[in-house]
């Protein structure tokens, strides 16, 4: 790899094992084995870097959950259980291998406050996770169904950050991907049944009589 590619998986690696805030220009430069003034050359800052760090490894899981998907003939099962098997593999990522990666999306939450350029590149990328979460949960084309991408998947976002945040607060208490999923369908079934008819609309006017009808 060059010295640009060789300096984000340090900082993946950083971010992974000790945090958004906590690792340090030194500590990227070690775990990459480049040197500091490699840093600010390609990606202008730290900070930048470790955006691009956070932006690069949640690509990494949703390719990751994509493949596991597909391997298991999931990708064209119906949207709630697809739903499920995403969030079993989601759960499961929590307390395994990636823990670093979602414990630090919280600490993200608490620094948008306080850092200026990361509650921008947070907010920039908005429409690109929004796009990306409507295409794994419901097969759904940003470049065809824009709109329909950027409100679908940003209703998944709010529910998967508010996952995040329940499981890292207790475990124990958090929902099973099978439990989410069925709370999931009584929600939509609720929701349809009490929504009102819509009221009829005025009746088609008749088509108007052939002026030649009836003549000899």
């Amino acid at each position: 790899m060059g010295n640009r590619e060789d300096l984000l998986a340090g900082a993946k690696r950083c971010l992974f094992e000790k945090g958004y805030a906590r690792t340090t220009a030194r500590d990227i430069a070690a775990a990459s084995g480049v040197s500091l003034a490699a840093i600010g050359y390609h990606f202008g800052s730290k900070d930048a870097l470790m955006n691009q760090a956070v932006y690069d490894s949640i690509g990494d899981w949703a390719d990751e959950v994509e493949r596991a998907l597909s391997a298991a003939g999931d990708l064209a099962a119906p949207p709630l259980r697809r739903f499920e098997s995403v969030m079993e593999r989601t759960i499961e990522s929590f307390s395994g291998r990636a823990r670093g990666l979602w414990a630090s999306q919280l600490e993200l939450m608490t620094l948008i406050n306080q850092n200026d350029e990361l509650r921008m590149f947070l907010a920039g990328i908005q429409k690109d996770a929004a796009g990306g979460l409507a295409g794994l949960f419901l097969n759904i084309d940003p470049e065809q169904e824009p709109e329909t991408a950027r409100v679908t998947g940003s209703i998944y976002h709010a529910l998967f950050i508010g996952i995040l945040v329940k499981w890292f607060m207790d475990p124990k208490q958090a929902l099973t991907a099978r439990e989410l999923a069925e709370g999931l369908r009584i929600i939509a079934e609720r929701i349809i049944a009490d929504e009102p008819a819509p009221a009829p609309g005025p009746a088609p006017n008749p088509a108007p009589a052939d002026a030649d009808a009836g003549k000899a």
